[in-house]
């Protein structure tokens, strides 16, 4: 079962210009799993909170490409907090750690890294059921 000291930061390379900075990932390089799916969010309203769920199986990486938010991960025994606010790191989180996003400041952009394509069933949105899962229930 995965634990927080799975989880952790992860730096992408920075190409420094004076016309404007670059930043990019690849496949097989900075991620320790196949890409299947990218999605984001944003506009999300002052006070409100994302995720509040775990995956089965889908690892993600996290990226604030603009603004800022806290991802808050839990793995049933442990909490911790990321601040996100650079486009040049992302979060990585393993299956079966639960996290919410919340702190989004004004016009913040967050890119979601997917090893898995979009599967209802894959998500546990129970916190319940979550604990039980990693205690082995």
């Amino acid at each position: 079962m995965a634990t927080l000291n799975e989880c952790g930061i992860i730096d992408f390379p920075k190409i420094l210009d004076p016309r404007g900075n670059l930043s990019f990932l690849e496949e097989n390089k900075h991620f320790p799993f196949h890409i299947e799916r990218t999605y984001w969010i944003y506009d999300v309203p002052g006070g409100e909170k994302r995720g509040g769920h775990s995956f089965k199986t889908n690892q993600e990486v996290i990226i604030a490409l603009s603004g800022s938010f806290d991802v808050v991960l839990d793995d049933g025994v442990n909490k911790k907090v990321f601040s996100l606010n650079r486009s040049y790191y992302g979060l990585y989180i393993p299956q079966l750690i639960w996290r919410h996003m919340e702190n989004f400041s004004t016009n913040s952009l967050a890119l979601m890294v997917s090893s898995t394509v979009f599967a209802e069933s894959d998500y546990e949105r129970d916190y319940g059921v979550f604990l039980n899962t990693k205690n082995g229930k």
